[in-house]
């Protein structure tokens, strides 16, 4: 795939659940079971001084002018962004309009749908059950969920990875077809599964990297089956709860919960704007359709990134969490991905990105920094995701020596 004009036909919804963590599946990368491969977030030469500069009145100054550039040279309509520091003075801002109709201001309070970041979460209930002894990630998917092609040979750690060779079903012509004509339709995960297995597979398992939402699908189910729960469920009782995030979930159907901005997006069958806070993200399901806000996003980031619970228990025991954090390289430089999470030099999360809405949280384990920013709009810009550009801009100004730059690869969208 290649110019963002074939994306409106084809492959528009690999934009919305990725990020831009997506590789062209012909492009090499580190395979996955060489634990030698170098963590992509270490970073080669750059400038000295602190890894994150305290936030001054001077450096306030900067970050607002920057956010404000981003969402003039890229039309965002509105965004918020948070960074926290234990010790330092921390920075929330709303800048811009939550509906561009009303012009109701964007708010720090809002709820915003998160996208691939859900991908954190699901990957989280699954080692769990790592550790409760449930599944091992080693497992083939084919043990939980029959009709998986290569199922006796893709584990449970190559879904997680992103390291299958599957076919994404949402590049599936069908499927756009399908979404665009009825955004209020209800996918089921067998659905969305038909779609993907009706290709053959990619690549043998472990050869390479390449995004793929069919995996998290798989993985749902896995977590579905083992716990006995309904995901959603599973994640209230098991991770939301736990770490105190009241305001986060996995909506059944187009639930939304209130104040919530309008998003705005042009992955519509005719590629003109449309609004879409009534959009049904069940299409999504465990690869994206999650709700979340400013302030819980701001207690995962720490949280995914260390397999610890704010009050200090553990969510994810040590070994596991270890392993989840091992992140080999892909084929965009800087960037490595592990079990579910990225490192993007230095800073550890998720992004995500599904119709008019994106997100991107993370974190600087050397500082203990959580950055988080939310906006309304997923259009891209020069063939970059807007959340990409504020991710660089805010970076550059507090964390010169770990600038996230995740370049968009057009040939992949």
């Amino acid at each position: 795939m290649s110019p963002t004009s074939v994306r409106l036909r084809r492959a528009a919804m690999v934009a919305l659940l990725t990020g831009t963590l997506v590789a062209p599946c012909t492009a090499g990368a580190a395979p996955a079971s060489v634990p030698s491969a170098p963590a992509a977030g270490t970073p080669g030469p750059s400038p000295s001084g602190p890894d994150v500069r305290p936030l001054s009145p001077d450096v306030t100054r900067q970050l607002d002018a920057s956010v404000r550039r981003v969402m003039r040279e890229a039309k965002v309509p509105g965004v918020t962004v948070g960074i926290w520091t234990p010790g330092q003075r921390g920075y929330v801002r709303s800048f811009g309009v939550a509906d561009k109709e009303t012009g109701r201001r964007m708010t720090p309070d809002l709820y915003t749908r998160i996208g691939s970041e859900t991908k954190t979460f699901t990957v989280t209930a699954l080692l769990q059950l790592v550790d409760r002894g449930k599944v091992r990630l080693d497992d083939p998917i084919g043990r939980y969920v029959e009709g998986v092609p290569n199922g006796d040979r893709i584990t449970l750690r190559q879904l997680a990875g992103m390291r299958s060779g599957l076919f994404n079903y949402s590049e599936d012509d069908d499927f756009f077809a399908a979404l665009t004509s009825d955004p209020q339709r209800s996918f089921t995960p067998r659905q969305l599964l038909d779609y993907a297995f009706r290709h053959p597979v990619l690549f043998q398992p472990g050869q390479k990297f390449s995004y793929c939402n069919t995996n998290l699908i798989l993985l749902g189910l896995v977590v579905e089956k083992e716990s006995g729960q309904r995901l959603g469920d599973y994640l209230k009782q098991h991770i939301l709860d736990p770490a105190g995030m009241k305001d986060t979930l996995l909506p059944k159907g187009s639930a939304f919960p209130t104040p919530h901005a309008q998003g705005y997006t042009d992955q519509t069958a005719n590629g003109e704007v449309a609004e879409t806070a009534g959009w049904n993200p069940s299409w999504g399901w465990a690869a994206g359709a999650m709700v979340s806000t400013l302030e819980d996003l701001r207690i995962w980031a720490p949280t995914v990134a260390t397999g610890e619970l704010p009050d200090g228990r553990r969510m994810i025991s040590p070994a596991t969490q270890r392993q989840r954090l091992v992140t080999p390289a892909t084929p965009i430089p800087g960037a490595g991905y592990g079990l579910g999470i990225f490192d993007v030099q230095g800073w550890i999360g998720h992004n995500g990105s599904l119709p008019g809405y994106e997100s991107l949280t993370i974190y600087l384990p050397a500082t203990r920094t959580t950055l988080v920013v939310l906006l309304n709009t997923d259009i891209d810009h020069d063939d970059e995701e807007p959340s990409t550009l504020f991710g660089q801009a805010i970076t550059e100004i507090i964390s010169p020596r770990h600038v996230f730059d995740l370049p968009a690869a057009p040939a992949a969208r």
